[in-house]
């Protein structure tokens, strides 16, 4: 993206998977989309990242399909070599296989985040560019960013968390109806802390590689380089429950880090060193209230529609969706 390309059909803040699927979908219309997102990288929670000579991922750490349209998706990812199955489910920690419950589970060669990047591919996009606000202007919007550029559209698509959609809207005193207020103030997040250990030595982990354990404080441990996506080195994911997880909130990162190393010494093996630990903080993990529609289209203003996890549901699979809702939504708006 140039600086000179201040002008698109659609822009698109965030560039998570509801942006980028979204994205996608009107760039096929014809559209010109431009996405942003403050972020150093795209993806949102499809995160990976280096730590010593390996990576974790740290935020999504698999998906499924459910849906025939988003196994069409999954499918052609699978065909691109950019996917592949990885289980079919995951032991509790108290048996030494898998559960599996019949859904397969997909993750993303070299890291979650690699899907994102594979969806970005072609599109017009502004990343470290934080949107400070957007208000009406001329029957579109005008987006304001924190170094300075200016973007206009003919429409707007949040995908964003939802407060800080709200945030950037309030910023430019661009007011929503109150019934649409009232439903956007409702859509709440849960927090989410992730470790990730580098570990020289073995980790005794059931197959595949990982365990679930959803009512336990510590919720996820899983092995990457079993995983297949940290060829170089052992990285060992560590993921807490959303009540453990504001429990620990507050703690420095070495105080947070520490009941999660003591969840995960059990599973190492005697001799197992611990070389590096970094901490994740997702302020805006999981919607604590998901909108029942897969996406959110304002009234009274120019084109303005939400999307993302919290609209239609939670899951990866859920963020996908939402974002071609969204994006049919604004292609219908602008074509008739």
């Amino acid at each position: 993206m140039t600086n000179q390309t201040n002008y698109a059909d659609v822009l698109v803040v965030g560039a998570g998977l509801s942006g980028l699927m979204a994205a996608n979908l009107l760039k096929a219309y014809g559209f010109k989309v431009t996405v942003l997102d403050k972020g150093r990288s795209v993806g949102g929670r499809l995160a990976t990242r280096r730590i010593g000579p390996g990576r974790a991922d740290h935020g999504a750490q698999f998906f499924t399909a459910r849906t025939s349209e988003f196994h069409g998706w999954v499918d052609r990812w699978l065909a691109e070599g950019v996917a592949f199955q990885w289980a079919t489910g995951w032991s509790d920690g108290s048996i030494a296989s898998t559960l599996p419950d019949g859904h397969p589970r997909y993750a993303i060669r070299g890291g979650m985040n690699n899907l994102a990047k594979h969806l970005a591919r072609g599109l017009d996009l502004g990343i470290e560019a934080e949107v400070t606000k957007v208000f009406p202007l001329n029957n579109g919007w005008q987006a304001d960013v924190k170094n300075g550029l200016t973007f206009t559209s003919r429409a707007l698509l949040l995908t964003a968390p939802v407060p800080e959609a709200l945030e950037i809207l309030a910023a430019g005193q661009t007011k929503l109806t109150a019934p649409d207020e009232a439903d956007l103030q409702r859509i709440k997040y849960n927090p989410s802390l992730t470790g990730m250990f580098w570990v020289e030595g073995q980790i005794n982990l059931p197959e595949p590689g990982a365990i679930q354990r959803p009512k336990n404080p510590i919720c996820w441990i899983a092995d990457n380089q079993h995983k297949g996506i940290s060829l170089e080195a052992r990285v060992i994911t560590v993921q807490v429950s959303q009540s453990f997880s504001r429990e620990l909130w507050d703690l420095s990162d070495e105080e947070a880090l520490s009941p999660l190393l003591a969840g995960l010494e059990p599973y190492l093996a005697p001799g197992t060193k611990i070389r590096q630990a970094q901490l994740k903080r997702w302020q805006y993990s999981v919607p604590a209230y998901v909108y029942p529609k897969r996406r959110f289209v304002a009234v009274n203003l120019p084109p303005l529609v939400f999307a993302g996890d919290a609209f239609g549901g939670p899951r990866v699979e859920g963020a996908a969706l939402s974002g071609l809702a969204a994006g049919r939504a604004l292609g219908e708006l602008l074509l008739y």
